[in-house]
């Protein structure tokens, strides 16, 4: 009879004691069952003892987690938290520098268990280990020991880190120190005091410069540059907007940016999660600077800005020293720019109105002036090229710049709060200066090139924009290590490219993944597969020219060779370069099929084997086929090398049909699924746009009678 549901088969094991097996009952109260537990092993005073995991972080069990232990669970017999903890603390504030050193090799596993933990604070054990990390006596395993146990016990947030004073902890990370496991310990210590509270965030700003954080940075040591990454990272979240760009620009100008390139993304050392994780918390701080500027729209009675537009309509349209209004009277020259101004993109003759819309606000601004002054000959051969255009066909520099604008920000999540797990950063952001705007150049000159290939018009600029999206959004996930690769990868990704890449996704998607259609597919194979082999077998009839390979060197005499139209012989005889091919009938060489006994491909062709493995031969190993067959009492070969890889694939198939054994050429299982996609196609037609359920419905039951159904035997009278 099977075992009550809350009874589970365990084992318990306790030093130099042989281990137990028993019935637990989770009914039965933990004490009981350590009073059973000690009794097999004649045990006294049973409440000094508890059971642990024996597995894992070995955590106590208690009342509360016993529902973990399943079947087949292995415990194990401790000393129990409350004493454990008291002889730890008692060996921490021993003289002995072996008994501290050791009472720490065993506090550090016990420290991640809450019940642990609560004992070990409750009995001042944080104030116990914050003196041996102050007093510093040895800079060592034991202050590395110290470091650990102490941020093992905060991380349960029994105590919070504003009651305890940290400047302890700060001289670890300012000094230089011979073992280098101390630093990241200090370091994550001090990324955990500035998560927790802003106050404290802005004291070890205050303690630690961030020129120490960058020497941190770099060591090439991964688990000190990760912590000096994560504590840079968290003090960048803390701070303010205004701090947080000071401290950005700073960083920038001592090259953080180059070294994070070189040295972190292009490690010979693979980059670990956590890394990948602050690069990705730094890139959304870094475009989290744009923020402000996406949110504030264009002010119309602004001095700056009206200038900044007038810039941006005579970098197109001025020539250098002239003024396209000079002599004209103030309307005249208001019309002109207005005009200009519909020239450029706008949609409004004032373009203040069409940068109101937030986002982009001003940040569409910025851009389209960056792109005017770094890129000025691309920008006034996009803008003049478009003017030259019929109306309908002009692709828009202005909307198309503020519609891209926020396109990138929605692909970049500009102004988004961080995840707390996403690793996913672009790598060349960190090789680029200016690496938004300098994208914006790379997608407004993508806009023009994708809309050429459109030959688009004012009515599909939605739709140019999607397509322009869906172009970023692909290359932006290859993750390109630079500007320049993701340039280059870009502009591979045509519109002709991005039409075929949807048509594989949706018929990956449509295809017939459902049951009904795999089936159907698998009812096709065997009419398809004979449809494959009769044409395999008409092309062997048409015959093929070869080329001969003796023994001892490859010769330029052809021969020809045929399968007959009833599909019983194989004809074959010697022919001239360039002569028609021959008759069946003037073919003096036959094989009857009858006498085939098997097909050799590759190196266990024997011509191949003869020719033996020198280099100027490998080439001949993927195209060489035989054929072993019966002569007399004795077995020949008749040996090919096919003149293509396709003639090799239809000669290999041909053959094996007639020898009646599978063709499993790469050509055939292309072939067969060409087939097969086009026949289900065609069957599908009608139920275009139904939905295949993915099981049949059920077949429903014989009525309970057939009186229905009409006897025509029975004549009526």
């Amino acid at each position: 009879m099977a075992p009550p549901r809350n009874v589970v088969k365990i084992a318990i094991k306790m030093r130099d004691a042989i281990p137990q097996l028993i019935q637990l009952d989770q009914a039965k109260p933990l004490a009981a069952v350590l009073k059973e537990v000690c009794d097999a092993w004649s045990l006294t005073h049973s409440e000094r003892y508890a059971l642990q995991f024996a597995d894992g972080h070995r955590r106590y069990i208690t009342e509360n987690n016993r529902a973990e232990i399943k079947n087949g669970s292995i415990l194990c017999l401790s000393t129990a938290p409350d004493l454990e903890a008291e002889q730890l603390l008692g060996g921490l504030q021993s003289n002995s520098p072996e008994g501290r050193r050791e009472a720490l090799r065993r506090l550090v596993p016990l420290a991640s268990d809450m019940i642990f933990a609560r004992e070990v604070i409750s009995r001042n054990g944080l104030q116990i280990l914050g003196t041996i990390i102050e007093d510093g006596d040895d800079l060592g395993e034991v202050l590395a020991l110290s470091l650990r146990a102490f941020s093992e016990l905060m991380e349960h947030g029994v105590v919070s880190w504003e009651t305890l004073s940290i400047p302890f902890v700060v001289c670890y990370v300012n000094m230089n120190l011979m073992d280098a496991s101390v630093p990241p310990l200090a370091l994550g210590l001090l990324e955990s005091v500035t998560l927790s509270s802003p106050a404290l965030g802005q004291l070890v700003k205050s303690e630690v410069p961030l020129d120490r954080l960058l020497v941190h940075l770099q060591v090439m040591n991964q688990q000190l540059q990760t912590k000096a990454m994560a504590l840079l990272t968290a003090l960048l979240q803390g701070a303010s907007p205004v701090e947080r760009k000071h401290m950005l620009d700073y960083l920038w100008q001592r090259n953080l940016r180059q070294f994070i390139y070189k040295n972190i993304i292009h490690s010979a050392a693979p980059m670990g999660d956590e890394m990948a994780h602050h690069l990705y918390v730094l890139q959304a701080l870094m475009l989290g600077l744009l923020e402000p500027r996406m949110r504030t729209p264009l002010d119309p009675y602004s001095q700056e800005q009206r200038e900044q537009l007038q810039v941006l309509r005579q970098a197109a349209f001025e020539v250098e020293g002239e003024s396209s209004g000079a002599g004209l009277s103030a309307d005249r020259r208001r019309s002109l720019c207005a005009r200009e101004f519909r020239k450029l993109g706008f949609s409004n003759s004032n373009p203040a109105q069409d940068l109101e819309r937030v986002p982009p606000g001003l940040l569409a601004l910025d851009n389209m002036l960056y792109f005017s002054r770094n890129a000025p000959s691309a920008y006034s051969r996009f803008v003049l090229e478009n003017s030259s255009r019929e109306d309908k066909h002009e692709c828009p520099f202005a909307r198309g710049s503020i519609q891209l604008t926020v396109l990138l920000c929605e692909l970049l999540r500009v102004g988004e709060p961080c995840s707390e797990t996403a690793q996913d950063f672009s790598p060349m952001f960190f090789g680029q200066d200016q690496s938004f705007h300098e994208l914006f150049c790379v997608g407004i000159q993508l806009l023009n090139k994708t809309w050429k290939e459109m030959r688009a018009t004012q009515e599909d600029f939605d739709k140019v924009m999607q397509v322009v999206r869906e172009q970023l959004a692909r290359t932006l996930a290859l993750k390109p290590t630079s500007l320049e690769l993701f340039r280059t990868k870009v502009n591979a990704l045509t519109y002709g490219e991005v039409l075929r890449l949807r048509q594989t996704e949706r018929l990956h998607q449509e295809g017939t993944l459902a049951p009904p259609i795999l089936e159907l597919r698998e009812k096709l194979k065997p009419e398809l597969m004979g449809l494959i082999r009769q044409q395999r077998l008409l092309r062997l009839c048409e015959g093929t020219l070869f080329r001969k390979i003796s023994s001892r060197r490859r010769q330029d005499k052809l021969w020809f060779c045929c399968l007959s139209p009833n599909h019983k012989l194989l004809q074959y005889g010697d022919m001239e370069e360039g002569a028609s091919p021959p008759t069946l009938e003037s073919l003096p060489e036959q094989l009857p099929v009858a006498d085939m006994r098997a097909l050799l491909t590759g190196k266990d062709c024997p011509h191949v084997r003869e020719k033996g493995s020198g280099k100027q031969n490998k080439d001949l190993y993927e195209l060489a086929f035989s054929i072993s067959y019966d002569r007399g009492e004795e077995e020949a070969y008749l040996n090919f090398i096919a003149p293509s890889k396709r003639e090799f694939y239809l000669w290999t198939d041909g053959l094996s049909a007639l020898l009646g054994s599978p063709m499993g050429s790469e050509q055939t299982r292309l072939d067969l699924e060409q087939l097969l996609t086009m026949e289900t196609k065609l069957r599908l037609l009608e139920l275009e746009n139904v939905p295949i359920p993915e099981r049949p419905p059920p077949v429903p039951p014989p009525p309970t009678n057939f009186n229905f159904c009409y006897d025509c035997s029975i004549a009526e009278p």
